[in-house]
């Protein structure tokens, strides 16, 4: 181990182009936010994380816990910013998708007259 880097940082990485740059385990995609989720949130142990996941090891999934903790409020940002992000693309997509529809039924319906909104 590197003495002179944290630990969590030595397990822990950002990449441009890996996961949009969000922190991972190093060499892996996966997101140091999807650990806090599994053992925080759904209450699975770091063995069964690693277990699950065996390209990754217990070290990691502590070392990206404490990562997470030490930059929590960067982290749930980024988690916003990207749930915010989704839920435009869904409205966006389904007013399209009502679009396309209500244009469809007025040429059904009425000879291609349009249906007021």
């Amino acid at each position: 181990m590197n003495e002179t880097q944290p630990a969590a940082t030595q397990h822990v990485s950002s990449k441009p182009g890996v996961c949009g740059g969000k922190p991972c385990i190093e060499g892996t995609r996966i997101r140091v936010y999807d650990i806090h989720v599994w053992h925080d949130l759904q209450g699975k142990t770091a063995a069964e994380i690693a277990t699950e996941f065996p390209q990754i090891s217990v070290a990691d999934v502590y070392a990206a816990l404490t990562y997470y903790h030490d930059h929590r409020e960067s982290i749930e940002s980024q988690m916003a910013d990207d749930d915010a992000f989704a839920a435009a693309l869904r409205a966006q997509q389904g007013e399209t998708r009502f679009s396309k529809l209500r244009d469809q039924l007025s040429v059904r319906l009425n000879g291609g007259d349009p249906i007021s909104s």
